[in-house]
């Protein structure tokens, strides 16, 4: 076997493959890259009934997002003539036969199935996870290695290959525990060496169930459109059933390249925790620069509202407020169907009533609050018009209109300032809002509020 560490991914494009496949991908890819080895890709495409271009094109779409570079690739119906040159070997050397059966689909069919002529020994191997493990072989009788001699089953393309293409550390899930003493019977059979395994313990979905790709489990492709990062997916899937001594959280994949240990990965299951994902994205989030982050962000709202009067302006604001709330940008795009987007950019509608106070504190107060509300505001829009243009911030409003805000009624003022900027009666505070769509658009939405409380009053008092 070469000294040069070699692992391989290996997906069937049979259906789109889930985040625990990826996870392997990574797996493998951290080892050999840890030992200066080459990680390849291998698309194990013989089962031509189920195999389609549009999952092997997902596979590399796959990879790509999440910066896991492979050096080559390699498509297995590429080298059938070396599976059948293999195949013919061991029938030459009466390792494997040809035996005529009736198909078991009932159709009286006789196939010329190849089996291999299992010696039935004990199989042995130190696998780098779990230890010593051995599996008597007898049961196993003389397994089945082709269709026929044009067609090669998956044991014997697996062993050819790997040999072939020098494979010598093969990382994969637990339930091909069972495939290895078959494949290690016929690597001795052909002469090649025997690569080290490392057998990862399945992973679950958040129910505790087995993830399988053709039985509808997440993808990380998935999350890319929802607005997930890929340096977090990779972080996130680096944690699953494995984890840093020193018990840091947030790694990059140069920090992973360093702290890595396929030997400490753990042998129980590991379950995918969505909230887990949600919390490094999040905090992946927040290290991007502004002007990338609002880039991102614009691509996950409508055309309607990105084509709205100062959107670029304004969006960037908002996003400085939003960013707190949000952990993947997809939410912005929930945000926007919700109506809490609208209003930054043109005039809120709303009754004039909703500018009284919490509807629980309404009930009796309407004419007195209608009266008493619209020189409030106009204070508001008063001070609010001494603040420089060039000075307007959040925090400089609140300072300029808290004090008149105790003065006069907290709750009252505050509540028909914010929703005479929102026209919600959830929304962020007025001083942020009133930051966010600048001085002109304040002032005149506080004025346009006073102008119809004024107009409610006289319409009750005629």
């Amino acid at each position: 076997m070469s000294s040069h560490v070699i692992t391989r991914f290996p997906p069937s494009p049979t259906g789109f493959k889930h985040i625990g496949n990826y996870r392997t991908a990574l797996f493998a890819y951290l080892f050999a890259k840890q030992n200066d080895g080459s990680f390849i890709l291998r698309i194990e495409d013989t089962d031509k009934a189920r195999s389609e271009k549009k999952y092997e094109q997902h596979i590399y779409d796959t990879l790509e997002w999440l910066k896991i570079p492979y050096e080559k690739v390699f498509v297995q119906s590429e080298h059938i003539e070396s599976h059948k040159k293999y195949l013919k070997k061991l029938i030459d050397e009466d390792k494997a036969y040809v035996s005529s059966e009736e198909a078991k689909d009932g159709s009286g069919k006789i196939n010329d199935l190849v089996r291999f002529r299992n010696q039935k020994e004990k199989i042995t191997f130190d696998d780098m996870i779990r230890g010593p493990i051995e599996i008597d072989t007898t049961d196993l009788g003389d397994f089945i290695i082709a269709k026929n001699m044009d067609e090669p089953l998956f044991h014997i393309a697996v062993v050819v290959d790997d040999f072939e293409e020098g494979v010598t550390h093969v990382i994969r899930g637990e339930d091909h525990i069972s495939n290895t003493p078959r494949q290690i019977l016929l690597q001795k059979a052909i002469g090649a060496p025997t690569p080290k395994y490392a057998h990862l313990a399945l992973l679950l979905s958040g129910d505790r169930s087995k993830m399988a790709s053709r039985k509808g489990a997440v993808t990380p492709l998935y999350y890319r459109d929802r607005g997930y990062l890929p340096e977090a997916m990779i972080n996130c899937m680096a944690l699953l059933g494995w984890h840093p001594s020193d018990d840091q959280e947030i790694l990059s994949m140069d920090e992973l390249l360093q702290k890595f240990d396929l030997s400490k990965v753990q042998k129980a299951s590991a379950i995918f925790d969505e909230v887990k994902l949600n919390w490094i994205n999040r905090e992946y989030m927040m290290k991007i620069p502004i002007d990338e982050y609002c880039g991102i962000a614009r691509t996950f709202v409508s055309t309607r509202l990105s084509s709205l009067p100062n959107f670029d302006e304004v969006f960037e604001k908002a996003l400085q407020n939003v960013r707190e709330r949000i952990s993947y940008f997809g939410e912005i795009k929930v945000i926007e169907e919700a109506g809490d987007l609208d209003y930054l950019f043109i005039d809120p509608s709303y009754e004039t009533s909703s500018l009284l106070c919490a509807p629980k504190m309404r009930k009796g107060k309407e004419d007195l609050m209608l009266a008493d509300l619209r020189p409030l505001l106009e204070k508001v829009s008063a001070l609010l018009s001494e603040i420089d243009a060039s000075e307007w911030s959040a925090a400089l409003i609140k300072d300029t209109v808290w004090p008149y805000t105790e003065e006069a009624g907290r709750g009252i003022v505050l509540w028909a300032y914010r929703v005479a900027l929102s026209g919600k009666e959830k929304s962020p505070d007025p001083f942020t809002l009133s930051y966010i769509i600048g001085k002109n658009e304040t002032i005149s939405r506080l004025n346009k509020a006073a102008t119809s409380l004024q107009q409610a009053h006289n319409d009750k008092s005629k």
